[in-house]
């Protein structure tokens, strides 16, 4: 029979109100937990006395705050590509240690094995970026596919294009892009080597673990075929999937979903449908987005793309809005933006129903009117938390200083009281949630330069993005992102206060412990 536990400590955020009112309330410093929920909460002594057998774990100093959730990343397709060269690292800022890494990749691979790199940045190697001919001098024992650190693009050697069906006269520097990319790297007709279901689950472990270590206790995977989704499936099956997974699956696969009836909110508290994902246009860090005004750098002007036909978005998205179910489409320039808003105020005033709630995935670049649209149209956003970190003053010279005081508007989409969720998009950003929050209350790059201050929130309103926020987001604020009776045991024990420490400290602060339905998977005293 289960008992009720009764875990405190310094102070208690339970995130039980509005936005940017967490430490305003009563103070509280335990929870008590019968199973997987939370029953009660207050002070320790209330709750000893109402609880007087319940067993006490008190973690001291500590502050305890609900379990983040990182509501966009790609925990899925980490996992199919876990074999990876990760060039991310210091010892890749020349491309000389790029071009070596892979060769004694391709030298230790068995004849014909794809040989994969990710997370690869040009600017780091300027000022030459990666080409097929150096691919290719690495000679044609191996296919070769390095994907760049926005995941929007890669480059492939002349034998990975042939074996792609791509004619190479036809891509005479190797790159591949958007949904071409999708298709060849993480859909279930892949062109590269996949794990086994054994392989992709012990993958999906080894990175939940780097999360639990983080504070991170759900994830929303955000671009899962159904060959994955039926992986999680087994992993959760087998009692091996620790992280609970809110999947947003490729919109490609809605009609068969649909036509059975499967759409959002299928599932359980540890993994459900949240969606469907489909694209408006290419990536921030990849200089691909749609925007009104071209890239600040760009000679001759350059405005990003569009991937998605208009016409093909209008459909998709008027085929998920009729079933029910939520659209998650990825928007990331101001131009996408609108784009998506006027499909999205096409669809809905012909056919209005109520929720769920659509979301816009990034929403990175507002422009004028936009925000009030978003809010009108009852939409949510999904702006990307840890960017700034990531990509740094490189993003100055792209967009421009004024330009930046309207991108990762996460001020101005809370002040328009739009749901706002916390999220990295890894791997194109850290995941560490302490790290988004770090910078979405700083706005300042890791060389020390600020980066569109008027966008800069409190760290209440920070902390709240990554839980409640989240949480709502989803679809699943009745069941967790707050630590209230009747919700998820999903809480982390941080060192310190995350609303009272230096600002700047914040990703520093660290997390003591991670416990997700009121288990513990992650004990230690730093990341």
């Amino acid at each position: 029979m289960k008992a009720v536990r009764i875990v405190s400590a310094r102070r208690v955020h339970t995130m039980a109100g509005a936005p940017g009112t967490a430490g305003t309330d009563r103070p509280v410093t335990a929870l008590a937990v019968l199973g997987e929920q939370v029953v009660a909460t207050g002070t320790t002594a209330a709750l000893r006395s109402r609880f007087p057998g319940a067993e006490h774990f008190d973690h001291g100093p500590g502050v305890i705050v609900p379990g983040f959730n990182d509501a966009h990343q790609h925990l899925g397709d980490l996992a199919d590509g876990s074999d990876e060269i990760d060039l991310s690292t210091a010892e890749f800022g020349e491309l000389s240690a790029v071009l070596a890494a892979l060769a004694a990749r391709i030298g230790a691979a068995a004849p014909g094995k794809w040989v994969r790199a990710h997370r690869y940045d040009e600017t780091r190697t300027a000022p030459r970026a990666l080409t097929r001919g150096d691919l290719d001098s690495l000679g044609d024992s191996a296919p070769v596919l390095v994907t760049h650190v926005s995941d929007h693009s890669a480059v492939l050697n002349t034998r990975a294009l042939h074996i792609a069906g791509l004619d190479p006269e036809r891509v005479p520097d190797g790159r591949v892009h958007g949904p071409e990319l999708f298709r060849l790297l993480w859909s279930d007709e892949a062109i590269v080597d996949k794990p086994s279901t054994d392989g992709w689950i012990a993958g999906v472990e080894r990175l939940t673990a780097r999360y639990h270590a983080a504070g991170i206790t759900s994830i929303g995977d955000a671009l899962v075929s159904p060959g994955q989704l039926g992986r999680y499936q087994e992993a959760r099956r087998r009692g091996r999937l620790t992280v609970r997974v809110n999947a947003l699956v490729d919109v490609a696969h809605a009609d068969a979903y649909l036509s059975l009836g499967v759409g959002s909110g299928f599932g359980d508290s540890w993994l459900r449908i949240g969606g469907f994902k489909a694209f408006v246009d290419g990536a921030v860090a990849g200089r691909s987005c749609l925007l009104e005004q071209p890239f600040s750098d760009s000679d001759p002007p350059d405005h990003g793309e569009q991937v998605t036909p208009t016409a093909e978005l209008h459909a998709l998205f008027e085929r998920v809005h009729r079933a029910g179910s939520t659209m998650a489409v990825h928007a990331n320039g101001d131009r996408a933006i609108g784009v998506l808003l006027d499909v999205v105020e096409q669809v809905q005033a012909a056919h209005p129903r109520p929720g769920p709630v659509h979301r816009i995935e990034h929403c990175t670049v507002l422009g004028p009117g936009l925000a009030a649209r978003i809010k009108a149209a009852g939409l949510a956003a999904v702006p990307f938390g840890s960017y700034l970190t990531a990509h740094g003053t490189k993003l100055l010279q792209w967009y421009g200083a004024e330009r930046l005081h309207r991108m990762f508007p996460h001020r101005t989409l809370l002040d328009h009281a739009v749901p706002v969720a916390g999220a990295s998009d890894h791997s194109a950003a850290p995941f560490e949630p302490l790290i988004a929050l770090r910078d979405m209350v700083t706005r300042t790059s890791p060389d020390g330069v600020v980066l569109g201050a008027s966008q800069r929130i409190t760290a209440a309103d920070a902390l709240w993005t990554y839980t409640v926020g989240s949480a709502t987001v989803a679809g699943e604020a009745h069941v967790k992102g707050a630590l209230t009776p009747g919700r998820l045991a999903d809480y982390v024990v941080l060192d310190d206060d995350p609303l009272t420490v230096d600002p700047d400290g914040l990703a520093e602060v660290g997390v003591r412990e991670t416990v997700v339905g009121g288990v513990t998977r992650w004990t230690g005293g730093a990341r």
